[in-house]
């Protein structure tokens, strides 16, 4: 906890999506938000009293730097949320190309691998800290035709898994987010090129993704924004290890509509 007030808090992506409404969130509730991404203009418009900084997650000499800065500034970090991650090509197997493939993984894993590289020496030393990381339901279930998305996703889950284990006798907590399919630009991108792979419309690869899940619905990045805030709060002290799917419950990960 910062002498200025309120956890300090690292969100990778935050300049938009999912990251932005985590940020929004966490700075609500009276935390200090620091945003990264891999675009300065994406940064523009963050809010006054953030902090921000341009750097791709999966640049290890970037991300280093950021560490140093962000120990200089704020003399520790309480909660990382390491979210930075591409939706990577819709494809059948055969059609990846392995740079497609290593460029989802690396941005996907190695992005959250190296946050928390960095972020463990600072939460150790205040023997405190959360690390939450964001998978997806992805993750959890496999999908046809996403095969980088699919393997990072999972890989980000033992990730967690294992700094669980490894932090937890030093007070740290790890913890995933799985969300489901989540309203706004990045999924339009996903229905498009999931659409054009399957022969489908749109509206008809929207409509499968909802009849997949219990309430029949996608979810809002607010609702992972949410458990996030919940995540890195008080009140989750004794919460880690966990995979955490904000979807509606995935009944069915491919369903034919």
């Amino acid at each position: 906890m910062s002498a200025e007030g309120g956890s300090r808090v690292l969100i990778t992506a935050g300049g938009s999506g999912i990251g932005r409404a985590m940020a929004e969130g966490f700075a609500a509730a009276g935390h200090q938000v620091w945003v990264t991404d891999v675009s300065a203009e994406v940064l523009a418009d963050v809010p006054k009293g953030w902090r921000a900084t341009a750097v791709d997650a999966a640049d290890e000499a970037g991300v280093r730097a950021l560490f140093a800065e962000v120990s200089e500034i704020w003399d520790g970090l309480d909660v990382l949320c390491a979210n930075a991650g591409i939706a990577g090509p819709t494809a059948r197997i055969e059609d990846v190309a392995l740079e497609d493939w290593r460029k989802c993984v690396s941005v996907n894993l190695e992005g959250c691998f190296l946050a928390a590289k960095y972020a463990a020496p600072m939460m150790k030393a205040a023997k405190a800290g959360a690390i939450i990381v964001t998978s997806s339901t992805a993750g959890q279930y496999g999908y046809p035709n996403r095969a980088p998305y699919a393997s990072a996703k999972w890989a980000v889950i033992g990730l967690m898994k294992t700094l669980a284990m490894e932090l937890g006798p030093f007070g740290i907590r790890a913890n995933a987010i799985c969300p489901g399919a989540v309203e706004g630009p990045r999924m339009e991108g996903v229905l498009a090129r999931e659409a054009a792979a399957k022969g489908m419309t749109r509206d008809q690869v929207y409509d499968g993704y909802a009849a997949g899940t219990s309430m029949r619905s996608f979810v809002e990045a607010q609702d992972i924004a949410n458990m996030a805030v919940f995540l890195g709060s008080d009140a989750a002290r004794l919460v880690s290890g966990q995979v955490i799917a904000v979807d509606g419950h995935t009944e069915n990960p491919d369903p034919k509509v």
